[in-house]
């Protein structure tokens, strides 16, 4: 990993914060699976629309290992800060899910930040979420009974917090998986000051990409923070998937440890040696596709005991 950095660094590409956000996308999007392995070939990938919160048809894509039908599904939500991402920066790692769960996963292209700034992106990701629930399921030959929510990253907190909506619904999800979810609401747990300089997700960027998505008087609020949330009980299972050197990791953490004491059962893998991000960068590290066999693990273990 330290190597690793050395080389990006070497790179000396312009941060984030640097650049607007149009401008932050492009590069982000040209840059994202660099360092990941080829697009493995999958039998079924359908670019398709889901309506968003406000009723606007989003992108969306579907990966599928086989082209059976009644497959279970994984709604997939990708990492960039709120801001930056799409389907082409995540497509390399959901196909990796999808290989390596035995499932198929369904990528959100929900709208970003500061275009749409909170709660746009939390209102397309129920709104992805019941359509996949009610309707998607039997449009896309899915079997919407074994159904999972996972992400990386910002992705991660919209997981969460789809998960805590799925509760309140009425929804049985199998799993939710938690990527480097950010939880908290200032940014202000140890490991931010720890990990705050060259390690790949700095503090600064943290700070812009907040304040592209939601004003300050606002970050209390648990579709922001899950980890501010009245109530944890109920929630799905988790698979909580954590980098040692994030600045993210303390809340992850705390996060878990606030799903266990609700009695919610908890998987947590917190990988040595890694900043944010890692799980992205399966061309370079062992640990990357070690960490994706581990989620697919957990995914078919979660959808095995459904009939």
């Amino acid at each position: 990993m330290a190597a690793l950095l050395e080389r990006i660094r070497r790179a000396n590409r312009p941060p984030f914060r640097s650049m607007s956000p149009v401008e932050a996308r492009a590069a982000y999007t040209t840059a994202a699976e660099v360092l990941e392995p080829p697009r493995a070939p999958l039998p079924r990938v359908v670019d398709l629309q889901v309506p968003g919160g406000d009723g606007t048809p989003l992108p969306a894509r579907l990966y599928a290992p086989s082209t059976d039908a009644g497959l279970p599904v994984l709604l997939y939500l990708h990492g960039g800060g709120f801001t930056i991402g799409n389907l082409e920066t995540h497509d390399s790692l959901c196909r990796q899910l999808a290989l390596r769960s035995g499932g198929a996963v369904l990528a959100l292209d929900y709208r970003l930040a500061p275009e749409h700034p909170f709660p746009a992106a939390v209102e397309d990701v129920w709104s992805a979420l019941r359509w996949l629930a009610d309707a998607g399921g039997r449009l896309l030959e899915l079997d919407a009974r074994r159904l999972a929510i996972g992400g990386d990253s910002a992705g991660g907190t919209l997981a969460a917090v789809g998960a805590l909506h799925a509760r309140d619904i009425g929804l049985a999800l199998a799993l939710q998986v938690l990527i480097t979810p950010g939880t908290t609401a200032h940014a202000d747990t140890d490991s931010h000051q720890r990990f705050a300089k060259s390690l790949l997700l700095e503090a600064e960027d943290i700070a812009w990409f907040f304040d592209q998505y939601i004003p300050h008087a606002q970050r209390t609020d648990w579709r922001f923070a899950p980890l501010l949330a009245d109530e944890l009980e109920g929630v799905a299972p988790a698979f909580v998937l954590l980098a040692e050197c994030d600045p993210l990791v303390d809340e992850g953490v705390a996060y878990a440890d606030r799903l266990r004491l609700a009695g919610v059962p908890v998987e947590l893998d917190i990988v040595r040696g890694m900043t944010h991000d890692f799980i992205k960068m399966g061309r370079a590290l062992r640990e990357a596709g070690v960490a994706q066999q581990a989620i697919g693990d957990a995914l078919h273990a979660a959808w095995r005991p459904f009939p």
